[in-house]
């Protein structure tokens, strides 16, 4: 009787153990099967996102429609520019400041002869050429005024709204460096027959670094320099802060700007150059140019030089360097521009009645006409939707 209770004991407790390895199996077929569906659904998901990437990348638009617009009334003869997402205007007699809804942000009233503006992300400044007065604004009205005892012959301002001004002193030329109160920070000057003199003036982001570019004459021989002097930490133990420079035979370097804080990049007559660093500036790409450059166009991440196009179906091509000093892109197209603006992905070419728009790998997506003529053209946080300035409305308007 014992070995038969003995024997349904052992029979329950190996079916006992059967069931748990089945279940241990069916649990581990079951997270298996849920796993194998998860991967399906979201390599169909991935699939069908990038079929629709790849549909939206090369779709081609064909027109553009007003969907929004607003009533404004522009000065005679004022310029008006895309100001960090508003729309600033100016003149002789003042400048003035609107949102995208046409709304007033500030008015800065002044008299000027020549007025000159430099723009720095959220900071502008306008200065009267030959004149002794710098404004310095941002989007939510006037920082300072800076007042100077020698003429103006150029300027540039930071994001932070230090101004770097060449001032002219008969055969002196002196560089100041003013906070946004007018408050002098430092200076240094130059001669013709020291350092040469100083055609192009440049300032970085951080109002760190200043780049400039000298013309002079050495042994009869015309040289142009490009400076580097560090206002920060670094350039206080060098002379006139001082810190990198390289010298260019036969060629005048006419524009110097900053991509941002630690990139820089000059153009002369002859080359495209781009130099890199934080505190002490270096060479890190030279492009020579065997044709003349037209205009210069630059945005966060890119140059971009405007030559007349040896295509006979083009006027111009655009060629696009990338912060490395890379020749990534040229574009022929054929309308006269009155601004090229880098967008993101987009490279917008306009004119007050035509409108081209490329993507960064040349690809044309876009070519119409404006209904009014446009002053000014805005790119939104919205991919092919533009903020136009008209002579009486700022107009929303979306490719289609």
């Amino acid at each position: 009787m014992a070995n038969v209770r003995d024997y349904f004991k052992r029979k329950e407790k190996r079916e006992e153990q059967v069931y748990r390895l089945n279940y241990k199996e069916k649990i581990k077929s079951h997270k298996f099967t849920i796993f194998y569906r998860t991967t399906l659904v979201l390599v169909v998901l991935a699939a069908v996102a990038a079929v629709l990437a790849i549909q939206w990348k090369n779709k081609i638009y064909t027109e553009n429609a007003v969907i929004s617009s607003v009533e404004i009334t522009t000065q005679p003869n004022a310029v008006i520019l895309p100001f960090s997402g508003n729309i600033l205007s100016y003149s002789k007699d003042g400048a003035s400041c609107m949102d995208a809804k046409g709304k007033a942000v500030w008015n800065e009233t002044f008299e000027m002869q020549n007025p000159m503006l430099d723009v720095c992300q959220n900071v502008a400044a306008i200065g009267d050429y030959n004149g002794r007065s710098i404004y310095v604004m941002d989007t939510n009205g006037l920082l300072g005024q800076i007042t100077t005892n020698k003429p103006l012959r150029n300027f540039c301002v930071s994001a932070n709204g230090v101004v770097a001004a060449v001032l002219d002193d008969s055969d002196v030329t002196l560089i100041y460096l003013y906070d946004t109160q007018g408050q002098e920070l430092v200076h240094f000057r130059t001669t013709m027959e020291e350092s040469g003199y100083p055609f192009s003036v440049s300032i970085s982001p951080d109002g760190k670094l200043v780049c400039v570019s000298y013309l002079f004459v050495d042994s009869g021989e015309m040289k142009s320099s490009v400076a580097f002097y560090n206002f920060g930490a670094v350039g206080q133990n060098n002379t006139d802060n001082y810190v990198s420079g390289y010298d260019y035979q036969d060629v005048v370097v006419g524009y110097t700007r900053f991509l941002d804080a630690k990139t820089a990049f000059a153009v002369s007559d002859d080359r495209i150059m781009f130099f890199g660093g934080a505190q002490k500036p270096v060479s890190i790409a030279e492009c020579l140019l065997n044709e003349d450059v037209q205009q210069i166009y630059y945005g966060q991440d890119y140059v971009g030089l405007v030559f007349i196009s040896t295509d006979s179906s083009n006027r111009y091509r655009l060629d696009v360097y990338n912060k490395s000093g890379q020749l990534s892109r040229s574009i022929d197209f054929d309308i006269e521009y009155s601004d090229i603006v880098f967008a993101e992905d987009q490279i917008i070419i306009y004119n007050e009645s035509e409108c081209r728009v490329y993507n960064m790998n040349g690809v044309q997506k876009y070519a119409g006409l404006f209904e009014k003529a446009v002053y000014a053209l805005i790119p939104t946080s919205s991919f092919y939707k533009y903020v136009v300035v008209t002579a009486d409305s700022i107009d929303t308007i979306e490719l289609k």
